[in-house]
């Protein structure tokens, strides 16, 4: 996901290391105190319970072992999370359901479950006691939020349609047997699954509670339209599928769209009555002839304030408009993000973003042929340059206060383009100029493909010469320019 711009690096520890710790406390202590208890025991509930949430619950049981006054603590738990990578989960696959159901089956109904987080198989059996464990929780237990990240045994690159048609028989049959687990739900990730008609209407129908909804390489059948509805959901993730059309036809409460790699270009997406949406992501390649227009995409949701593009190093997939057509959808945008733009064509028609979102503050650009996209290796169309030119050459954007740029070259189309920024953005503040990504599996993958040549600066007098040239056209900016190499 493309929406944490500006996050802090977590400083949490990782959970490995937090079990080792607590092991070797506990095994220091023994020794100091001989057959005495264990100083780590010592310690009161609150504390142990504290470190104990700050890995998973696995680990958390694991730990607890060591003391048979600990033994108790993992049905105290306010957070119980099993979230195993997929090869952790083929070996321990059953032992999700077995935890699952002896920490809810006898913890007290007086602690809270803040948060409950599973990732399993779908395997029927064991969905079966998972989800009647915790649909009895969700009737006698106080449980904030729940998420199940259901796997199926086979990833997408090896699923042909038959499997999917199985895996969302089973799953369809995991939501029929399973209905008051489904009904407290908050989160729900599903993957390699093709429904029937209506299947999907039916699953939210059932997941009253919903606000997270992600769909990986899922669909209702080739060229199917989604039509999605919900009083609740708050963020809606779709990847792949062969969808024609996507329609968010109610969906009061959502605030974030992610859609990626749709198939058909005729109207892959359609906004309807979305009146929160403020962070919307698209990310495909682009094949057909067929360009969108974000006039019409936005027409019913003006109150877009993130907008995430990427294009694949392939060609442009959004038509430039003019701000008196665009302006109205715009109105609300903030921070503009468009990334992989491929690196032979011209980044200027970018500009009518900047004409048409006066509130605009922060754009970034990544100008990036990244080797590893299979769509890049397998282009189908000569890559050409969009044309645009503003409706008023000497526009003016108060706003703008920061330009990122990634894959900054020292050539006309880089520096015409800052300086064309610089003059209209009047109060910019700073401007990041970055060197061109790099990514070691290109390397790898591909050690034949040619590298284009950098003309990134790299002294201090070329820096200079450049921010000279950038700068020098604007009466009233002088923002502060970074070189990022």
């Amino acid at each position: 996901m493309k929406f944490n711009r500006g996050r802090r690096r977590s400083r949490d520890v990782p959970s490995d290391v937090v079990v080792k710790v607590l092991e070797t406390v506990k095994i220091q202590s023994k020794k100091a105190a001989g057959n005495e208890e264990d100083r780590l025991s010592e310690l009161p509930n609150d504390l142990l319970l504290n470190i104990l949430e700050k890995v998973g619950t696995l680990d958390a049981i694991r730990t607890c072992i060591l003391s048979k006054r600990l033994q108790k603590l993992p049905t105290m738990l306010s957070q119980i999370v099993i979230d195993l990578s997929p090869r952790d989960l083929f070996e321990m696959d059953g032992v999700v359901a077995e935890v699952t159901d002896k920490i809810l089956s006898t913890r007290s109904p007086q602690i809270t479950v803040h948060k409950l987080k599973l990732k399993f198989f779908l395997v029927p059996s064991r969905c079966l006691s998972i989800g009647k464990s915790v649909g009895l929780a969700m009737v006698t237990q106080k449980l904030d939020a729940a998420e199940f990240e259901i796997m199926t045994q086979k990833d997408f690159s090896h699923c042909t349609d038959a499997h999917r048609l199985l895996y969302a028989k089973k799953f369809n049959d995991f939501v029929r047997d399973c209905p008051d687990a489904f009904a407290g739900l908050t989160r729900l990730h599903l993957r390699n699954m093709r429904f029937g008609k209506s299947d999907i209407s039916n699953i939210l129908s059932h997941c009253k509670r919903l606000e997270f909804l992600s769909f990986f390489e899922c669909d209702e059948g080739v060229r199917s339209v989604l039509h999605v509805e919900h009083a609740q959901l708050v963020e809606l993730v779709i990847i792949f599928g062969k969808f024609e059309t996507v329609e968010l036809a109610c969906l009061p409460k959502l605030q974030r769209m992610i859609y990626r790699d749709w198939q058909y270009d005729d109207n892959p997406l359609v906004l309807g009555f979305v009146p929160q949406l403020s962070k919307l992501s698209l990310a495909c390649p682009y094949f057909s002839g067929k360009t969108l227009n974000l006039s019409k995409l936005l027409a019913n949701a003006p109150t877009v304030s993130d907008l995430y593009l990427e294009f694949r190093s392939e060609k442009i997939w959004i038509q430039p408009e003019c701000s008196k057509v665009l302006a109205p959808v715009l109105a609300k945008l903030r921070f503009v993000n468009l990334d992989h733009l491929p690196e032979e064509c011209d980044i200027s028609w970018t500009l009518f973003l900047l004409e048409a979102a006066p509130y605009l503050e922060e754009l970034c650009i990544t100008v990036w042929d990244h080797k590893c996209r299979i769509e890049s290796q397998k282009s189908v169309s000569k890559k050409t340059d969009v044309k645009w030119e503003p409706s008023d050459p000497h526009f003016k954007q108060k706003n703008l206060a920061r330009l990122t740029i990634y894959g900054f070259q020292s050539d006309d189309n880089f520096i015409g383009y800052v300086r064309r920024v610089i003059q209209a953005a009047a109060n910019i503040r700073e401007v990041s100029l970055h060197a061109r990504k790099v990514c070691p599996l290109c390397f790898e993958k591909f050690p034949q493909a040619a590298v284009r040549p950098s003309s990134y600066p790299r002294t201090s007098e070329e820096f200079g010469l450049l921010r000279e040239k950038m700068t020098a056209a604007s009466a009233t900016a002088s923002p502060i320019i970074h070189f990022r190499s």
